[in-house]
């Protein structure tokens, strides 16, 4: 995966890309989505690398966007603008504006407020849009407090109660055309059972829908799908072929719909390694620490969500030992993991933070003024 002769003259912290994998698994998504005739729309906020997006469009997938400068990063980076779909609680008029004028493939409908004012910019500029209703299914995908989108107590969505009342109003806008629906339950989804009880949900709810003669052309069902964060090595490639074949199974409720999907962990995560250099091994009386150039301005998901992240010395093969492996941040939170066995670790070895393909350095920041980590691909060492 990483030929440290060739990374070792690098300035740490750096981003390493293994673009073969990122090739492998994009041709194992193209492929099952082929299959079944699905539609996949990468979320670009897993990852907006101007090098990783262009390499993603290539392969004909659309985009998932949250920001209007998401809407542009895609076109710039060769995303068709008829399969750009816009998501977001709180788009601003400028980002709707930027939708509108790059002709994209829809919006997705948070809140009625937001209804009026798509209606309101479209018809200013003489357009009819698209629009999807994002539905809050109150499904629990069972995965970190902070990354679940699902529940009745979350910010996202229309909840079932109120959707009558909200496709009502959409269909009274002039400008705005009413194509499907559109979920999202939550990130990092490793029990597929999750997915099955929202395929159980949409069903009850397409069932009561048409029952009153209301259909749709369109189903986003979101993504979050999981990847290995324990055993990266072990399982490189997420279990597409297991998640698409799940929704297939519906095929007689979605006989005749167009289904889409908004993966982004499952395509980035594991093709991304956070590469540092050890600054100081540090003997406390009850700890021994190694502290590395990169902190949580490089990789904040272990200080914001207590996430785990495989971590491996690069520079030796000698003894196993214990270390907290921390940053040189001025926070408490600045650790990337407690009690990790590692090759026994000196000043000047390469480490690297695994699976940081996704939510990595599209994340960082330059708190305490410190650099914004470079990124290195494997195709151009």
């Amino acid at each position: 995966m990483i030929d440290i002769k060739k990374t070792g003259s690098i300035n740490t912290p750096f981003y390493f890309y293994d673009m073969e994998l990122l090739d492998r698994t994009l041709q194992a998504i193209k492929e099952e989505t082929v299959k079944y005739g699905f539609t996949e729309h990468y979320a670009i906020k897993a990852n907006a690398n101007p090098t990783i997006l262009k390499t993603i469009a290539s392969y004909g997938f659309g985009a998932d966007c949250v920001s209007g400068g998401e809407i542009i990063a895609a076109v710039n980076a060769g995303f068709e603008p008829s399969k750009i779909v816009f998501a977001g609680v709180g788009k601003a008029d400028w980002e709707i504006e930027t939708a509108i004028d790059n002709n994209i493939f829809c919006f997705n409908i948070e809140s009625l407020p937001e209804v009026e004012v798509i209606d309101q910019i479209a018809g200013k500029k003489g357009k009819t849009v698209n629009v999807e209703i994002r539905v809050n299914p109150n499904v629990d995908a069972h995965t970190h407090a902070k990354i679940t989108t699902g529940l009745n107590e979350n910010k996202f969505g229309i909840n079932l109660p109120q959707l009558p009342s909200v496709i009502e109003q959409i269909k009274s806008k002039p400008n705005l055309n009413l194509i499907g629906l559109h979920f999202h339950i939550g990130s990092q989804i490793t029990d597929l059972k999750a997915f099955e009880n929202l395929c159980s949900v949409v069903a009850e709810l397409l069932n009561e829908l048409e029952a009153k003669g209301i259909s749709f052309s369109n189903i986003n069902f979101g993504g979050g799908l999981g990847v290995d964060y324990q055993y990266p090595d072990t399982n490189p490639i997420p279990a597409f072929k297991e998640y698409f074949a799940l929704f297939n199974a519906k095929s007689d409720l979605l006989k005749g719909k167009s289904i889409h999907f908004e993966l982004g962990r499952a395509v980035v995560a594991q093709c991304g390694t956070l590469i540092s250099r050890v600054l100081y091994v540090k003997e406390g009386e009850v700890k021994k620490f190694a502290i590395l150039d990169a902190g949580f301005t490089d990789l904040i998901r272990p200080a914001m969500y207590d996430a785990y992240h495989h971590i491996e010395n690069l520079s030796s093969n000698g003894k196993q030992e214990v270390y907290d492996v921390v940053g040189p941040i001025c926070e408490s939170s600045d650790v990337f993991g407690k009690d990790r066995t590692l090759s026994a670790v000196q000043r000047g070895d390469l480490i690297a933070i695994r699976t940081a393909g996704a939510y990595g350095e599209v994340m960082a920041s330059e708190y305490n003024l410190r650099k914004l980590p470079t990124a290195v691909f494997s195709n151009r060492l």
